[in-house]
């Protein structure tokens, strides 16, 4: 039981993110909790922990649902596990006093991804390619 135990090593004491809190497409209702102007579009579990992991922190990811997110889709599903804190009480990492400075980090570290710089390129030329080829077949009939 998680509200028993009071070591910070234990994977039932580690702090949660869900993509929610870091996602610039929700209100602070729906459960963005940092500006949206700092925020990220549409991340996943797997950013997430691709960030913190390189970052050195001891990660879990969990296929759990966030309880705000309405859409029930496999790309909304997830949540990040991370341990903050040392047996002892002290920070892992001086960086990461507290989980705003966590969720900065991982709204700023996310757009830096090799998978978000190719899939913005890619994902601009195929959707011309598909407005051309739609307007070709338009044509022929």
């Amino acid at each position: 039981m998680a509200h028993l135990t009071t070591n910070p090593t234990n994977k039932e004491r580690f702090m949660c993110v869900y993509p929610a809190y870091v996602n610039n497409k929700k209100t602070l209702a729906e459960g963005r909790r940092i500006p949206s102007d700092k925020a990220v579009e549409n991340p996943t579990c797997a950013e997430i922990r691709d960030v913190l992991s390189a970052a050195g922190l001891n990660v879990l990811v969990e296929n759990k649902m966030y309880p705000r997110e309405w859409n029930r889709d496999v790309q909304f599903r997830g949540r990040v596990r991370i341990q903050l804190k040392e047996e002892d009480g002290s920070l892992c990492q001086d960086k990461f006093s507290s989980r705003k400075d966590l969720m900065f980090y991982v709204a700023e570290m996310i757009p830096k991804l090799k998978t978000r710089t190719q899939k913005s390129g890619g994902g601009d030329t195929s959707a011309q390619q598909g407005e051309g080829g739609k307007k070709g077949k338009k044509k022929k009939k």
